[in-house]
């Protein structure tokens, strides 16, 4: 049978994972498709760079553009990163008739609608499964698994980094500091962790995720974000207290045909199964209409479990080669995008006030609250012990965004009040 010939852009450590899969699984991978499949030419920075597998080197070149315009070439996996020249060599590809898998969350998030409105005009293949959740099969599922359904939310721990810092905090009492410090020495983060700490990647992930599940086009400026640089322990220590974990989560919620998309530190019930979810891990809950809930749980990072993703995005290319029926199986956005408002945006709070010890300030406190028509699940006052400031803790039931955010101004004006020391997302 004819072999299908594949150029591979970035030989890293998960396109070493993916050329390992390709050449030590030749005989089942061929087996499913029908034809061997061939990594043809391989576009590297550094063609002298000492590389953990041996390959053959006159497939190896430093010009992208050699592996775009091979004829020989049918599909083309990009596991190189970054936007603004891989964005130009897929579309070139694409013109090109060539099929496309990546791995590149950041790509798709911001360049998904062009890409896939390119690839739909060219009726080309564009698989990106291991763009979101490294080794878990989610995008499919959401595109084919849930394809009779509809999707009211998907929750989700989508970056491992955060959870393996938030872990160490909730299990072993650790600072952020010194749990981000680990995740640095174990490869974990990155030297500079400002887009995995701060929620960025993950709100990548969530855009993707949203654009999926709602079938509308969710853009990343879409996305509310906020990171977990100003966690600490105590906070942590509270919500253990309560009854929650501490997790950094993305959640997309759909109503009617108006959508939020969020990343934020969220104190989750303690009975959740993502509350289990600890270290490195991955995990995304999705509700759907009919289906009810489901978890889907694993390796959200990694070379092996990454490049599996983009090996079975690789096979399933190949099969619709082999039908006839490449370019028919994307997801195009159709829908026209409706954002709630903060006005119906609902969700529980966690609040931790620094407050004057004296009598008095309790009901202060309440009456704002009652003023904005937030009611309130629970109120606990206690002395501090670290300074004369007394501590009270608040979990309101669900409010809108918009009455919060009214709430949290008219308290920074008490002058009872010496500091909003916590506030953040209760789930459950």
């Amino acid at each position: 049978m004819k072999p299908v010939k594949v150029g591979l852009l970035g030989l890293g450590t998960v396109g070493t994972g993916v050329v390992r899969i390709v050449e030590g699984n030749q005989e089942d991978l061929s087996s499913q498709v029908g034809s061997p499949i061939l990594i043809e030419r391989i576009a590297v920075k550094n063609t002298e760079k000492p590389r953990d597998i041996e390959v053959d080197p006159s497939k190896i070149t430093d010009d992208p553009w050699a592996v775009i315009r091979d004829p020989e070439i049918d599909v083309i996996v990009e596991v190189m990163g970054g936007i603004a020249g891989t964005k130009e060599y897929i579309l070139e590809a694409l013109e090109r008739g060539k099929h496309i898998v990546t791995a590149n969350k950041d790509l798709m998030a911001l360049h998904g609608s062009e890409i896939l409105a390119k690839a739909q005009e060219k009726q080309c293949d564009v698989f990106y499964e291991a763009s979101v959740a490294g080794g878990i099969p989610i995008i499919r599922t959401l595109i084919e698994g849930f394809s009779s359904d509809k999707i009211m939310k998907i929750m989700g721990i989508v970056n491992g980094t955060t959870n393996y810092i938030l872990s160490k905090m909730s299990q072993e009492g650790a600072s952020y500091l010194d749990a981000l410090q680990e995740a640095q020495e174990l490869g974990y983060a990155e030297s500079d962790p400002t887009s995995d700490v701060e929620g960025l990647d993950a709100a990548r992930k969530m855009a993707i995720l949203g654009t999926l599940g709602f079938r509308t086009n969710v853009e990343l400026s879409d996305v509310s974000v906020s990171g977990i640089s100003g966690v600490s322990k105590e906070d942590i220590a509270f919500a253990k207290r309560l009854g929650y974990e501490m997790k950094l989560l993305g959640i997309a919620e759909r109503q009617d045909e108006e959508f939020s998309i969020s990343v934020q530190p969220t104190m989750i019930r303690t009975n959740h199964p993502i509350a289990s979810v600890n270290g490195v891990f991955n995990a995304v809950y999705v509700y759907g209409e009919a289906v009810g809930e489901t978890m889907f749980y694993g390796a959200g990072a990694g070379a092996m479990p990454t490049a599996t993703s983009i090996v079975a995005d690789l096979v399933a290319v190949i099969k619709n080669l082999k039908l006839g029926v490449n370019g028919l199986k994307q997801i195009v956005p159709y829908k026209q995008k409706k954002l709630k408002s903060d006005e119906d945006i609902y969700y529980k709070n966690f609040l931790l006030l620094h407050v004057d010890d004296k009598a008095g300030v309790l009901a202060k406190i309440t009456q704002v609250f009652a003023e904005y028509d937030v009611s309130l699940d629970s109120v606990v006052q206690q002395a501090n012990t670290n300074n004369p400031d007394a501590e009270i803790i608040i979990v309101t039931h669900n409010a809108s965004k918009a009455s919060m955010n009214k709430v949290l101004r008219h308290l920074e004006q008490l002058n009872v009040i010496h500091r909003i020391k916590s506030h953040y997302r209760v789930e459950g």
